[in-house]
Order: C-alpha cells, then structure tokens, then sequence
C-alpha cells in the first residue's frame, strides 16, 4: 500500500477528533443562556469569532505547514482545540466563553481546516485527488455533525461542562497518532506521489509563513476566478456552518421539538454528508467543477426556502426529507472549490484555497451573529432561512460565471534513482 494512503488516514481521524467541538455551540446556546442569562446573540457572537477564525487561521496554517511542518502544525492545533474546551468549565464571564470558544479553538481548529485537507492531497496525491479531498472533507464535517447527539445526551444528563471536557479528551488523544504517523513528502520516503512516476522534492520555503500567505493573497486578489469562489464560498459558510450548524437545533427547539431529536436529525446531516462528499470528490475527478458548483448551491437554495415550513414537535417525513437532501449537499462544494483552486493558482492553491476559506468563514460568522440577532428581535428565524435561500442561488450564478483555467506547470522532477510506478 502507498504511504500516501497512511497519511490520509491519519489525517481523516485528526479532522474527526477536532471536529468534536465543532458539534457543541449549537447544543450549548440553550444551556449557556439558562445558566449565565446571557443573551442569545453574545452567546453567538462567541461562536462568530470562532468561525472568523476558524477560516482567517486557515492560509497561515498551510504556509505554517510549508515551513515547519505538517505534523508539528496540527499536532499543536489539537493541544490548543483541548484547551479552549476544558477551560470552558471555568468561565464566569462572556468575555471567557469568547476567549475559549472564539480564539483559543478558533486558532486550532482553523489550523486543522480544509486548507489542511488542501495541502495533504496537493502532496500526496495525482490519481484521485479529488475523492480523497472529498472523503477528507467528509470527515471534518460528519465528524462535527455525527458528535451532536452524543453532546445533547452528555448535555442532558451531566450537563454542559462534562460534553467540553469529553471533547478536549477526543482531541488530546489523536496527538499521538499524528506525531507517530503523519509524514511530510512522499519525497522523504523516496517515493513519487500516489499516481505519480517521479520523485518530486519539496520546494523551499521563501520567506517566512505570514509574508507567503500575504504574497499569494495579493496575486490572487488580482484575478477574477478569486473574487468569484471567496463570494460563492462565503455564501457556502453562511449557510452551512453559520447558519444551519449553529441554530437548527434552537430552531426547531422553537417548534416543540426536544433539543436531543434536533441533534439526532442534525447528526443525520452529517452520515448522509459523508455520501454527498464522497460522491462529489468522484464526479470532480470526471467533470466540471463549474458546473457541480452550480447545482450545488442552486439545490441549497431551494431547499432552503421551503425549510420554515417543515419545523414541528416531531420529525415529519418533510423534514426527513430534507434532512437527507442537505447532508447530501452539505460541503459537496469543497472538492469541486479545491479542484478550481489548483487549476487557476497551481502550486499555490492550497494557500489560495486558505483565503477562499477565510471568506467561508467571514459568511458562516456573519450568519451566526445576524441569524441570532433576528431570532432575538423577531422571534423567529424564517427571515434568516429566506435570506439564506436566495443568496445560495446567487452563489450558482457566481460559480456558472467562472471560466476555465490553464493547467498549471508542474516543477521540474528529479527521477528516483530506483523506478517507481503505483497503478490505480
């Protein structure tokens, strides 16, 4: 078996063991507010520094990478997700939960973030790039929804501070496995890259990680397809993570609905998301990404729309319906955006695709605070499902306005003095 193989694992449970307090603000709105009185919105506002993070770390961690390292990256990305939660069961104040939930995790999720999966795929891989991307993708993202019902029993039962303990255990204990397991290169073992023919060595790093990150930014801000996949992106966060993540279960809550169904039907999202992924990582590796983008975000919109109607007391078959369809299409946008990244930027589209991120998570922050401020002001979150609905149909239209890109140029190989060749 190809290494290349043992590294997407490894970094398949990494993604699954952060995602772990991925899956708590939406269980915990409700508890932190019976407990401390805080409002809805402080209380999402603590979740938006989060996400801003979340996708702001995200660029600087793939150049962090570059220079330093994988493994030591995201094994100090763990160490900080564990502390942000543990330290959780402390707090006193708003300012705390800020602290804990918005930097310390955002800085160490966001280290651990698709720009991760980017970079892990980018060198490992040249034959099925694109269903890897998406079966790693998968995990991040499932692994935060398939938490949830565990968080809404320990919740239920033991309260709040036993689930934020729980998951800084889940991420303290994947360290090992990532400094024993996680290589660099498939340079350093001698060996081109799954589906490749020739050794290729890493380049070195130029600069420090900041100025890099900076530098490839300022190129891509000068381009059209950029500007287009950060705006469709930031729609994609807006109404993933920002919106659905973070208030589906008060939403429903609303309705009548026991917050422990709720989770359990968000979990749900997340199983039928591991098929979406996976599926769309394969049709990337066949068709046009522009395309699949586009009757991504054009289904999420519709969906979407009709949404406010489906809530009730119990899950009616409407809503599991819907259910089924969001999981499927969930992040299916990530390998197709990834795929894009690489075709317009080359060597530099995992750092681009960091950026992209980054306006991923300025959506999803931006819908966690705005669709909590609506919930408090009109007492109800049907404006913020409608609102959601329409942007995504714009986020087809951006993704169909893309056009296609020149392959870019690979770097000059050095051929292994031993012949190596790995058929699919």
């Amino acid at each position: 078996m190809h290494p290349a193989w043992i590294v997407a694992a490894v970094a398949f449970v990494a993604l699954v063991g952060a995602a772990g307090f991925r899956a708590t603000p939406s269980v915990l709105l409700h508890p932190l507010h019976a407990e401390f009185r805080w409002p809805l919105a402080t209380i999402s506002a603590a979740v938006s520094v989060n996400l801003l993070l979340f996708g702001l770390t995200a660029p600087f961690a793939a150049a962090l990478m570059d220079r330093f390292g994988i493994r030591r990256v995201v094994a100090v990305a763990l160490v900080l997700v564990a502390a942000g939660s543990g330290l959780t069961v402390f707090m006193t104040a708003s300012w705390q939960l800020i602290l804990c939930w918005g930097v310390l995790v955002g800085l160490g999720t966001g280290s651990m973030a698709l720009a991760f999966v980017a970079t892990v795929t980018g060198r490992w891989f040249v034959h099925r790039r694109g269903l890897v991307t998406g079966v790693l993708t998968a995990g991040g993202a499932a692994g935060q929804l398939v938490f949830l019902p565990l968080m809404a029993v320990l919740v239920r039962e033991h309260g709040w501070r036993v689930a934020a303990l729980v998951v800084a255990g889940a991420a303290l204990a994947v360290v090992p496995l990532v400094v024993r397991l996680l290589r660099e290169h498939p340079a350093d073992l001698g060996l081109p890259p799954y589906g490749g023919t020739e050794v290729v060595p890493p380049a070195p790093p130029a600069g420090g990680a900041a100025a890099r990150a900076l530098t490839v930014l300022a190129r891509a801000a000068r381009t059209r397809p950029f500007w287009l996949l950060a705006g469709g992106f930031a729609i994609c966060g807006a109404t993933t993570n920002g919106l659905v993540g973070t208030h589906f279960v008060p939403a429903a809550h609303d309705h009548g609905m026991p917050q422990t169904t709720a989770a359990g039907l968000l979990a749900l999202v997340g199983l039928f998301d591991i098929a979406g992924t996976v599926a769309s990582g394969w049709l990337t590796d066949r068709a046009d990404p522009r395309v699949l983008l586009g009757a991504y975000y054009a289904l999420r919109g519709g969906s979407l729309l009709v949404l406010p109607g489906l809530f009730a007391a119990t899950a009616e078959p409407s809503m599991l319906v819907f259910i089924i369809f969001y999981g499927l299409d969930w992040v299916a946008t990530v390998p197709p955006t990834v795929a894009l990244c690489r075709e317009y930027f080359g060597d530099s589209g995992a750092v681009v695709f960091g950026w992209v991120f980054a306006a991923h998570q300025v959506g999803a922050a931006v819908a966690a605070t705005g669709a909590g401020l609506v919930r408090d002001q009109l007492g109800s979150y049907a404006l913020a499902w409608h609102v959601a609905g329409a942007l995504s149909i714009g986020a087809a239209v951006l993704s169909l306005l893309l056009r296609r890109g020149r392959a870019p140029s690979p770097p000059p190989p050095v051929v292994a003095p031993r012949a190596w060749r790995y058929r699919d």
